[in-house]
């Protein structure tokens, strides 16, 4: 029997790739059966369930305030002060909406993203977006380990011996055969996070300029530092929503066991971390631009290490001892969550097991790649004279470069009946999507601009960004009236959601490629080539001096 678009599909019928991803939901502080159907009437049974199911969002998004992270929010309070947190709340909805993407494609399909991908748009689309991931995914895993190394520094710890024992507790922490006590340890490191509000009193930003920062939006610095300036809002962009997000928060879904019915408490799980995020993003600005105002350090960020001896010039030991412990946890839990990005990934695309509920023996393939990040991460960064800085500085730009592409195919499947049914998007989540992969090309073709004319002037940038935004308009516009016209054609009917699942991939049909949507992609992949190249110029052009 062939399912239609909108027909329920027993679980046994969904297209679940790891028969370990059924079953009952058992997280860090509750566990909620498989046959527990009722309805969640008052406060307590409520609360009782919003326990049980938090986690994904959680550690998704504090797992990207991650060395990187600590990097790029302490370069630009460093540097420039409270004059770039505004980029934090502009990027508020955007990570909302595309985890909120992410999330219930993990709920309704029960496939993690890469293999959605490889199997709709086929081997070359699929090759692309995995390739793109675990280099990334690679690179960023060494930036973790840099945090620790420079962490340990700090704290008067040997070197050698804290990267090997870090690596040594992220493995461990994921062999234990156990979902449940993986999410404990993590959520424990998550609530560790929080270290960063006592060190932002313990220093004390001005709320007034802090204030400033978030509500009034510019570029701080003059015209010859303009296209430094755009690095590093990239930077910001690429920290704070980074690819790697869509490909965990699907597969941890998953692995998780959550279904649409509970995706209400999946989407409150998910602004709990969201908060949490641009409190520490906003803390580190605040509190480093603080710290460093009227010395002869700012404006000449250095690392994350720099910034804790800055600290405790600042506002004693105390202060500088939990930015440490603060930037160790971050760069743990980082680790944990780039880690399982990638090893869920390959698992998904290649048809291995892949699950935390699994005991080594029972996914060997998926703890191997695991283990096997961790302990290339952790080789690479001991090896003398390795370009440390330039890779942390790189990874976050790359990121914000790259996130076009990944925002692409997730606008694609989110808008696919055949794979989400009655949970497809809706028009107004379309437009706001639309709207974000526009600025972000946007950013990276100024990026590019920045790279090819090194004094490029302000009015020049805003005239690359309306050009960007004309022919944005002009792309939304035509792909607005397409699907206005298909929806009058095919109306969604979103009856029944919470019980309709996507059913077994090979039961599908792949979407036809238009010859305008080839165009497009193609044209979007060759660019966003180009401006990985130019990135990579200017980053070796900052770290020279140049």
């Amino acid at each position: 029997m062939t399912h239609t678009a909108l027909d329920p599909v027993p679980a046994e019928r969904a297209a679940v790739l790891d028969d370990a991803h059924l079953g009952d939901i058992q997280g860090a502080l509750g566990t909620i059966r498989l046959d527990d159907h009722g309805a969640r009437r008052g406060l307590s049974a409520k609360l009782k369930t919003l326990l049980a199911i938090v986690g994904p969002g959680l550690i998704v998004m504090v797992g990207d305030n991650d060395a990187g992270a600590f990097a790029t929010y302490g370069q630009a309070g460093q540097n420039y002060g409270t004059h770039l947190l505004w980029t934090l709340l502009l990027l508020v909805p955007v990570l909302y909406v595309n985890q909120e993407m992410v999330l219930r494609l993990g709920a309704v399909t029960g496939v993690g993203h890469a293999r959605l991908i490889l199997e709709r748009f086929g081997k070359f689309w699929g090759a692309f977006s995995v390739i793109d991931l675990f280099l990334l995914n690679a690179l960023t895993l060494v930036t973790e380990f840099i945090g620790i190394t420079l962490a340990a520094g700090y704290l008067g710890l040997p070197k050698a011996a804290s990267v090997v024992l870090a690596a040594l507790v992220i493995v461990a922490s994921a062999f234990t055969g156990s979902f449940r006590r993986f999410e404990r340890i993590a959520i424990c490191l998550c609530a560790a996070s929080l270290l960063l509000v006592p060190v932002y009193f313990l220093v004390h930003p001005a709320a007034s300029q802090m204030a400033l920062g978030l509500i009034t939006p510019g570029l701080p610095g003059g015209s010859g530092e303009l296209s430094t300036v755009m690095l590093l809002i990239i930077g910001i962009v690429g920290t704070t929503v980074a690819p790697w997000q869509l490909f965990f928060q699907q597969s941890y879904v998953i692995d998780k066991r959550i279904t649409p019915r509970f995706m209400r408490y999946e989407k409150a799980d998910l602004w709990i971390g969201i908060v949490i995020v641009v409190i520490g993003g906003a803390a580190m600005m605040g509190f480093t631009a603080a710290a460093f105002a009227g010395t002869t350090g700012f404006g000449n960020f250095g690392d994350a290490a720099g910034i804790a001896h800055g600290l405790e010039v600042h506002a004693g030991k105390l202060a500088g001892v939990l930015y440490a412990i603060a930037l160790l946890d971050a760069s743990v839990i980082g680790a944990f969550a780039v880690s399982l990005s990638t090893a869920y990934a390959i698992g998904d695309v290649f048809g291995m097991k892949h699950s935390l509920h699994r005991g080594v023996k029972g996914a060997k393939g998926f703890y191997a790649i695991y283990a096997g990040l961790v302990a290339a991460a952790a080789v690479i960064v001991l090896i003398p004279g390795s370009p440390l800085g330039l890779l942390t500085e790189g990874v976050q730009t790359l990121a914000g470069v790259l996130l076009p592409s990944a925002s692409v195919f997730l606008l694609l499947l989110c808008n696919d009946k055949q794979v989400l049914g009655p949970w497809v998007n809706g028009p107004r989540t379309n437009a706001f999507t639309a709207v974000v992969v526009g600025v972000l090309v946007s950013l990276s073709v100024v990026l590019t601009a920045s790279v090819l004319f090194p004094d490029i002037s302000a009015d020049a940038i805003i005239d690359i960004m309306a050009g960007c935004a004309a022919a944005g308009i002009l792309a939304a516009g035509y792909a607005g009236t397409r699907r206005r016209t298909a929806a009058r054609q095919d109306p969604v009917d979103r009856t029944g959601r919470d019980t309709w699942r996507m059913p077994p991939l090979e039961t599908l049909t792949r979407p036809a490629m238009s010859t305008t949507r080839r165009i497009g992609m193609g044209t979007l992949r060759t660019y966003l080539l180009i401006a990985m190249i130019l990135v990579v110029v200017k980053i070796v052009q900052v770290a020279l001096g140049g």
